[in-house]
C-alpha cells in the first residue's frame, strides 16, 4: 500500500528490486564455494541447489521499497541475522531427514555459516544505499496535503517529515474548523477549508491527497471525492486509528472487500511458523541439555516431602481455552480449585526444596514439555490459574486480550520486574499492560531480548518466592 505513494514505478526500480532479491542467494553460493575450495573439498551441486532455494525463499529483503528506505540499518542487520539463523536450522533439518549431513566436513559448514552473514549484511546495506541514492536522484519530491486534521493525520505528517527518503513534502492541512478550535501544533499549517481542496490541488499540482475525515462524516468524504474527480492526484483514506486501542492493526481484504484488523494475534502467516519453529528447536535443545538436572530435581522433590513430583494446574491458554500446565511441586499442597491463595514471601506451604526451586525458577522446567505439546511458548504472557483469571477479568479492562497468543514460560512483564505475588490490583494491572505491549510490538528480536534478559535476571529477582 505504501509503495505507490512513495515512488513512481520504473524499469530501473524493478531491476534493482530483482537484484536485491537474488543477491543473498548469490552471496551464499559464492561464500560456500570459497569455503569448500579453501579446505580442498569437492563442490556438491545438490547442496548448492538447496542453498539457492532456501536463500531465495528465506533470506530476502522486504517486498516494499518503502520499508527498506525508512527502516534503520540496525533493523536490516537484525533481519538478515534472524533469517540466516532460520535458514541454517532448515538446512540442518533437511540434512538430517535426507541423511546428507556429511556432504561437507563440519569445518567447511561452520566456516561458511559464520562468514556468510558478514557478506550478506554488507551487500544488503550496500543495495539499500544504492536504492536510496537512486530514488533520491531519479525522482523529485512529491507534494501532499491532508483533508482533515486529527491525531492520525498529524502523526502521519510527522512520520513523513522524519523520513525524507520517502520524498513527500506536506503542504498543509484542510479543515472546516478554525486554528484555535483545532489547537494545531506550531509546525503545522492550516491552508483552507475542505471546500478549497479541489481548487488548491489543481492550482498547485498536488500529487497526493490524504483524506483523514472521521468515518461518521461519510457524506463529506463522498462530496470531497466528487470534487476531486477533476484532478490526477493519488487519493488515500487515513482512518483515525489513534482513537482506538489497537493491537496488531493491519489492513487486508476478504474476497476483495478491504478490512482492517483492530485486535489480532501477531503470529499470523510466516510469523506463526517462525515462532513455533523457534519454540520447538530451543525447548527440545534445552530439555536435552538439562535432562540430568531434570532427573536430579525430580528426585529431590520426591524425597523431600510426600506428594507428586509434577504439579498440574488448570490455566487459561490460547483463546482462553483451559490447559494443564506442569511444574515441579514446590508446596505441600496442590491447589487447583475455585479459590487459590498466591504464594507469599514467608509462605508456610512452600517446602525447603521448593523455595530453592522457585527462587531459581527451576520449578518451571517441566513447562518445556508444555511448549513441545503446543500449549505454551517460550515467550509470552504468563498463564494464571483459572481462579485468578476469573477474578481479574472482571476487574481489569482488556485482561482476556492477553490470551490472543500462547502463554509463555517467561514474558515481557517478568523481565520488567512484574513477577511474584500480585498483592494489589495495580500489580496485576502493570503485568497486563506489559503483556498487551508484547502483543502490540512483537518481533523475533523482542523474543530473543526477553530470553536473554530472563537468563540474566533469574538469579537476581527478589520477587521470586
Amino acid at each position: 500500500m505504501a509503495q505507490p505513494v512513495l515512488v513512481k514505478q520504473s524499469f530501473l526500480i524493478a531491476l534493482l528490486t530483482g537484484a536485491q532479491a537474488v543477491m543473498p542467494a548469490l552471496v551464499a553460493v559464492i561464500f560456500l564455494y570459497a569455503s569448500v575450495t579453501t579446505f580442498g573439498e569437492d563442490f556438491d551441486l545438490s547442496a548448492v541447489t538447496v542453498v539457492l532455494v532456501l536463500c531465495l525463499t528465506m533470506v530476502r529483503p522486504p517486498r516494499e521499497v518503502s520499508i527498506q528506505l525508512t527502516s534503520e540499518r540496525t533493523a536490516a542487520v537484525a533481519d538478515v541475522m534472524f533469517h540466516w539463523c532460520l535458514l541454517l536450522i532448515a538446512l540442518l533439518a533437511i540434512g538430517y531427514l535426507t541423511k546428507s549431513l556429511n556432504a561437507y566436513p563440519r569445518r567447511v559448514f561452520v566456516t561458511w555459516a559464520v562468514v556468510t552473514p558478514v557478506g550478506l549484511i554488507v551487500t544488503t546495506l550496500a543495495m539499500q544505499e544504492i536504492m536510496r541514492r537512486f530514488l533520491m536522484s531519479a525522482f523529485g519530491n512529491r507534494s501532499a496535503i491532508f483533508a482533515g486534521y486529527n491525531n492520525g493525520s498529524l502523526e502521519l505528517a510527522k512520520r513523513l517529515h522524519r523520513n525524507p527518503g520517502m520524498r513527500i513534502e506536506v503542504a498543509g492541512f484542510f479543515d472546516d474548523r478554525s486554528v484555535d478550535r483545532l489547537a494545531m501544533e506550531a509546525e503545522t499549517r492550516l491552508v483552507g477549508s475542505l471546500a478549497d481542496v479541489a481548487r488548491y490541488v489543481n492550482e498547485n499540482g498536488v500529487d497526493i491527497i490524504f483524506v483523514a475525515l472521521p468515518i461518521r462524516h461519510i457524506q463529506r468524504v463522498m462530496n470531497l471525492l466528487d470534487d476531486l474527480r477533476d484532478t490526477t492526484a493519488s487519493i488515500y483514506y487515513v482512518p483515525d486509528i489513534f482513537v482506538f486501542d489497537l493491537i496488531q492493526a493491519r489492513s487486508g481484504e476478504i474476497h476483495g472487500i478491504p478490512v482492517v484488523a483492530m485486535c489480532e494475534t501477531p503470529f499470523y502467516g510466516y510469523r506463526g511458523v517462525t515462532k513455533r519453529l523457534t519454540d520447538i528447536t530451543f525447548s527440545a535443545g534445552i530439555l536435552l541439555l538439562t535432562l540430568p538436572l531434570f532427573v536430579l530435581v525430580a528426585a529431590a522433590v520426591k524425597l523431600s516431602s510426600p506428594g507428586p513430583v509434577i504439579f498440574k494446574q488448570r490455566r487459561y491458554g490460547l483463546d482462553g481455552r483451559e490447559i494443564q500446565v506442569y511444574k515441579f511441586r514446590t508446596m505441600r499442597v496442590t491447589e487447583d480449585g475455585a479459590k487459590i491463595r498466591q504464594a507469599s514471601k514467608s509462605d508456610s506451604r512452600i517446602t525447603p526444596i521448593g523455595r530453592i526451586l522457585r527462587r531459581s525458577s527451576l520449578d518451571e522446567l517441566p513447562q518445556l514439555i508444555n511448549v513441545l505439546q503446543g500449549r505454551m511458548s517460550l515467550v509470552g504472557p504468563r498463564p494464571h490459574a483459572v481462579a485468578h483469571n476469573e477474578e481479574y477479568r472482571k476487574l481489569i479492562k482488556g485482561y482476556m486480550v492477553r490470551h490472543k497468543v500462547l502463554p509463555g514460560i517467561t514474558g515481557l512483564a517478568q523481565v520488567n520486574g512484574c513477577r511474584g505475588e500480585t498483592a494489589q490490583l495495580e500489580d496485576m494491572q502493570a503485568r497486563v499492560n506489559y503483556d498487551l505491549d508484547y502483543l502490540r510490538y512483537w518481533t523475533p528480536m523482542l523474543d530473543l531480548k526477553i530470553l536473554l534478559l530472563t537468563i540474566f535476571k533469574v538469579f537476581r529477582d527478589d520477587k521470586a518466592y
